[in-house]
């Protein structure tokens, strides 16, 4: 029965195409632009009259345009509707609320990049690498960005509950988040630490981002800082002139920072820096790792490969893109990956998801949690393409920028993942529980100081909160996770009492990644001497995280 009813359709549409090539013989088709379009436009026409069900014939047209986009491989290009991108306009434009996630299409989901910190997201318990399963009710495994973009922003103050796949569970975990404005600001706060090593966090790039970062610095060195952190970790991104100026407050004028490639000539561009190095004699450590996206990777590969600044941690993202819009018949809009972005010395910043070199979970075993619950996969260097830096450095393509020391953060065991797992599967429910906690905890002692140890009976009490949020809770799960808990709690309690400064206060001693670069910086007095000390770095062995 099926064959009866598709052959009339098949034998129609075969007619029509041959009818096309002998319209058109002696034409090449691969030439004509006319015969493709005819070719479209009359399979489309014969699909709305003769197919056994109705269909809507916008809806065929949208379907064979997105069906087009889908197949550059590419999730950053895509479709928007006149409809949903006069929506979309309004909501950026004017006043909205949103979730405070940084989200890309990639490995067929819309994943979360970096939740921004402080954010709704963030507060709930949704992670870096998170994918999207269902949002409002809407399945979300064939969204792009855009769609989910969409459904996740609305009024602040309203709800918007998803379903999130999360490596190493089978079932998709339930989250309610309470929409907001997201005004941050992107240097939430400036610390010297030991040595006269001054730490700066950079968390976005909007329009004040460059600025503040000046301040920043310029307030630390009146303090006595002679040597900085700049901490760029979880950074997802954003205005490209702001990473522009960000890179040119460290280099000389006239060394390049960034270039643009297309197949279009007039997508080429090169930007470079127009003023002379603020800090010339300042040794800087920039900390990355797999949340340090775009604009952070342009400037992350810009001063490695000036030789400005050593990078430690982990590979970045790798989202080195640049998206057009096209304004089409109707008001639709067309999004389109128009060039790519290389560093200095050539690098493609951009990931390619098929070149098998981007990392990829396999089995357990080749990724873990850390203790701060992201989960961590070590990236080989292998296989990628060698550049030299300005000075002569080996540096490694092939998407995202390498680090030049190999640091991960620390991570949980086998067993205590095990544990994680399981509080992972109480969804929003466990960090409900550590809100209400951490409030309830610097309430009952106002004179808490960074550095507070809580005790057995500290636990206990959490563990009694935590069952009343979110159910029983396996006490033995519960223990081989303490190590992960406790982390969290400080983190929480030290965020509602003393605010992001406090928190990183707090949690500083955990910080294996920025304990390697403050090693680094006690031992040098000028950019170069940094440069020879990260030579002398031995490589990091690629974890098992089996133990």
């Amino acid at each position: 029965m099926k064959r009866s009813v598709v052959s009339p359709v098949l034998v129609a549409f075969f007619s029509v195409v041959a009818g096309g090539w002998l319209l058109q013989e002696g034409v090449s088709r691969a030439n004509e632009v006319y015969v493709h379009a005819r070719v479209l436009q009359e399979v489309v026409d014969r699909v709305f009259s003769s197919f056994v069900d109705e269909v809507d014939r916008d809806l065929l047209y949208n379907s064979a345009i997105e069906g087009l986009i889908r197949e550059l491989g590419d999730p950053h290009s895509s479709f928007l509707p006149a409809s949903e991108y006069e929506n979309l306009r309004i909501r950026t434009e004017g006043e909205y609320g949103g979730v405070g996630l940084e989200v890309v299409d990639r490995g067929g989901y819309v994943t979360v990049v970096s939740p921004i910190p402080g954010g709704p997201g963030n507060r709930i318990g949704i992670r870096a690498g998170d994918q999207f399963y269902e949002i409002a009710g809407v399945a979300a495994d064939t969204m792009f960005t855009d769609q989910a973009v969409e459904l996740l922003r609305g009024r602040p103050g309203t709800d918007v509950t998803v379903r999130m796949l999360r490596p190493g569970l089978e079932d998709p975990i339930e989250f309610t988040i309470t929409r907001e404005e997201i005004v941050l600001r992107a240097v939430p706060f400036s610390v010297i630490l030991d040595d006269q090593v001054g730490y700066v966090p950079l968390t976005s790039f909007r329009e004040t981002s460059a600025t503040e970062l000046r301040t920043a610095i310029d307030s630390l060195r009146e303090e006595g800082m002679r040597s900085l952190v700049l901490d760029l970790r979880g950074n997802p991104g954003g205005l490209l002139d702001q990473g522009i100026e960000v890179t040119d407050l460290f280099l000389s004028e006239g060394q390049n920072i960034v270039e643009t490639r297309g197949r279009d000539a007039s997508q080429n561009e090169l930007y470079a820096a127009e003023n002379p190095d603020q800090y010339p004699e300042m040794p800087l450590v920039i900390l990355v790792d797999e949340g340090s996206a775009s604009a952070a990777e342009i400037i992350a590969g810009a001063l490695q490969d000036h030789d400005r600044a050593i990078l430690v941690g982990e590979t970045t993202f790798g989202k080195g893109s640049v998206q057009s819009l096209y304004r089409l018949t109707g008001g639709d809009v067309l999004r389109l990956t128009t060039a790519k972005w290389y560093t200095p010395v050539g690098r493609s910043i951009h990931s390619d998801q098929d070149s098998g070199l981007a990392s990829s979970v396999q089995s357990e075993g080749e990724w873990a949690y850390a203790i701060t619950g992201q989960m961590v996969e070590p990236v080989s260097i292998e296989g990628r393409p060698e550049f030299l830096s300005a000075g002569g450095r080996t540096l490694y393509g092939g998407g995202g920028i390498t680090p030049d020391v190999h640091e991960y953060p620390e991570t949980l065991g086998l067993v205590e993942s095990g544990g994680v797992l399981r509080l992972f599967q109480r969804g929003g429910g466990f960090s409900e529980a550590l809100f209400d906690y951490a409030v309830g905890y610097v309430a009952d002692r106002p004179n808490i100081e960074v550095g507070f140890s809580l005790t057995n009976e500290d636990i206990q009490a959490f563990y009694s909160i935590l069952e009343e949020a979110a159910g029983v809770v396996d006490s033995k799960e519960f223990q081989a996770a303490e190590r992960f808990v406790r982390y969290h709690m400080e983190r929480e309690i030290a965020l509602q009492a003393w605010g992001a400064g406090g928190e990183f206060h707090q949690l500083q001693s955990h910080d294996r990644q920025l304990s390697r670069a403050l090693g680094l910086l006690r031992e040098v007095q000028t950019p170069a001497e940094l440069v020879t000390a990260a030579l002398e770095v031995k490589p990091d062995e690629i974890p098992d995280w089996q133990n």
